[in-house]
């Protein structure tokens, strides 16, 4: 082989290597996913848990979980096959009538959830604010938009918000007809998601899930 030959040999060769590079580059950005750009339901759905055992350690751990929000008067159910936490709080729990400020009943309410941001990717928490329909759509969505803000500011101010994405829904989303006073009362509440998120995935790959232990 001549030293030209050589040359132009190593040349494509490093050509090639650094495509390669590239190509690696862009699909890890492309699996990169911004948490804020997804609707509600692809959150709730995402990531997905494909492993059997990784599911069975995150259900148990999920279960567990629930029990103990049930066990603090919380009112508690369980989605995606029992991966996903959802805790929902009255609004009146939270917020004075039409108020958009926060009262001290609510950040009493709020403070257990503070403890679940202390591992950053651990958990996705999902903040969807609800209304019922007694005035206009764009009232109950503005109002919804600010008092799910105020929240979404109390965990910024108190811990981090990484992992924490605020939804104001207006009253597009009942749980019961708005026919009574009771039931309107019913509609107006926050939901709060707990979605099993990446470091939480991790550990139960490895064998056991433990919110304190952050990823390395």
């Amino acid at each position: 082989m001549t030293e030209q030959f050589m040359r132009r040999f190593a040349y494509i060769f490093m050509m090639v290597v650094m495509l390669g590079l590239g190509v690696q580059q862009l699909a890890a950005k492309t699996d990169e996913v911004d948490i804020y750009e997804l609707s509600l339901d692809e959150n709730i759905a995402t990531p997905e848990i494909r492993n059997d055992k990784q599911a069975d350690r995150v259900q148990d751990y999920q279960y567990e979980m629930a029990v103990a929000f049930k066990k603090a008067n919380f009112d508690v159910e369980v989605m995606r096959d029992d991966e996903v936490i959802v805790v929902t709080i009255p609004a009146s729990q939270l917020f004075d009538a039409n108020d958009t400020v926060l009262n001290k009943l609510g950040e009493a309410q709020l403070k257990p959830f503070l403890s679940m941001l202390t591992n950053p990717g651990f958990y996705k928490m999902l903040l969807v604010m609800h209304s019922d329909n007694t005035g206009s759509s764009a009232y109950t969505l503005n109002l919804t938009r600010q008092r799910v803000n105020a929240i979404f500011d109390w965990f910024e101010e108190n811990g981090s918000v990484d992992y924490v994405v605020p939804y104001a829904l207006g009253e597009t989303d009942p749980i019961v007809d708005n026919n009574s006073v009771e039931n309107r009362k019913l509609n107006r509440r926050l939901e709060i998601y707990l979605v099993p998120d990446k470091v939480m995935l991790q550990q139960a790959k490895k064998g056991k899930i433990n919110i304190r232990q952050k990823a390395k």
